[in-house]
């Protein structure tokens, strides 16, 4: 493609550097320059993959990166002059401020989930609401839970109808690189007041759900679990709901057969498919849990790897709001195969 969409990523963490990946790895979109605060091994690492670095505030930064031995190619806010799109990957509570920056310059721009919705006004997910980030200025892609969520529930609610989401999140302590993160010895209700924020979240999104949460952190980094119960309108059977499923690549039912008994086996998985970071972009569904009983009730257990589950929504998230691409299955189907979603699913493959 000629005219390839601009995107300049303001933050480089965990979100950050998997975004910049997944957007190299699109033919209608390419990486204008990566922002960081100081050099590290993040930092480096960028440089070596090629990507222009900028520096959020080059007086103070500029000597650091010097003596590091990277070049930086000028401020943040070059880099955002630069670009089409910036898709705000900066900590938690930084992306209300950075809008500031981004108004000013005219710049649309993709917030995450640690900002709260009032600061885009659109909460995305790919599947559940395309449309309504076409041609927006701002739009925040809902967290790694919520987005885990409303994939599962609106697949389910397209087909059967939800009359009731009752979720229970049992939520990692922290990412594997982030060691002040907690509990250390322990499994903390959180919040303790009911519901947890998650259920309301997920109504950003998909408002006519009525959905209670409630959560916990333990001391894991590997992944989130979910259990999910759904009241539902039709009374399906457990078959056909598992052929539901199966027709969404970003839901991965795990068969009995690969003896993926908990979260470390999901990401070992991955490492065993070469997969970048480990990563499992998709919803982890053991399908020995799905059940469906006489009443309708919907029962599953589904793992969220934190660190990329987010990833296909934020490229999504590109395409709807540059107006590249309106059809939303069409903007999935084509990011799925750019980042080998669904490639793994049990359907295409045969036990030994």
């Amino acid at each position: 493609m000629a005219d390839k969409i601009k995107v300049a990523l303001n933050g480089y963490g965990t979100i950050g550097k998997r975004v910049a990946d997944a957007v190299m790895r699109q033919d209608d979109m390419t990486v204008v320059g990566i922002a960081k605060t100081k050099p590290d091994y993040e930092a480096y690492v960028a440089s070596h993959k090629g990507y222009p670095i900028y520096a959020v505030d080059p007086a103070k930064a500029g000597p650091k990166f010097k003596a590091a031995g990277i070049e930086i190619a000028g401020s943040n806010l070059d880099m955002i002059k630069k670009a089409d799109i910036v898709v705000d990957c900066a900590p938690e509570g930084i992306g209300e401020e950075n809008k500031k920056i981004y108004e000013q310059l005219g710049k649309p721009a993709i917030f995450q989930g640690g900002e709260e919705h009032e600061v885009a006004g659109t909460s995305f997910n790919a599947a559940a609401n395309y449309g309504e980030a076409i041609g927006k200025k701002f739009v925040r892609v809902v967290s790694c839970n919520t987005t885990g969520l409303c994939r599962l529930i609106y697949a389910i609610d397209k087909a059967f109808g939800v009359q009731k989401a009752r979720v229970v999140l049992v939520r990692r302590g922290g990412d594997p690189n982030d060691a002040k993160r907690g509990p250390l010895n322990g499994i903390v209700p959180d919040p303790i007041q009911l519901p947890s924020h998650h259920g309301p979240d997920v109504q950003t999104v998909l408002p006519h759900i009525n959905i209670e949460t409630a959560a916990m952190k333990v001391p894991t980094t590997l992944m989130h679990m979910h259990f999910v119960n759904m009241s539902l309108k039709k009374r399906p059977s457990r078959e056909e709901v598992l052929d539901v499923l199966r027709q969404w690549p970003r839901l991965w039912l795990i068969p009995s057969w690969y003896n993926i008994k908990f979260t470390g086996d999901a990401i070992e998985f991955g490492r065993e498919l070469g997969r970048s970071r480990n990563d499992i972009m998709e919803n982890a569904i053991w399908e020995e849990s799905v059940t469906v009983d006489k009443e309708g009730e919907f029962n599953a257990f589904q793992a969220i790897h934190q660190e990329s589950d987010v990833i296909p929504e934020n490229i999504d998230c590109i395409r709807a709001m540059t107006g590249i691409e309106k059809d939303g299955m069409k903007s999935m189907a084509k990011t799925n195969k750019a980042l080998g979603i669904g490639n793994f699913n049990p359907w295409k493959l045969a036990p030994p």
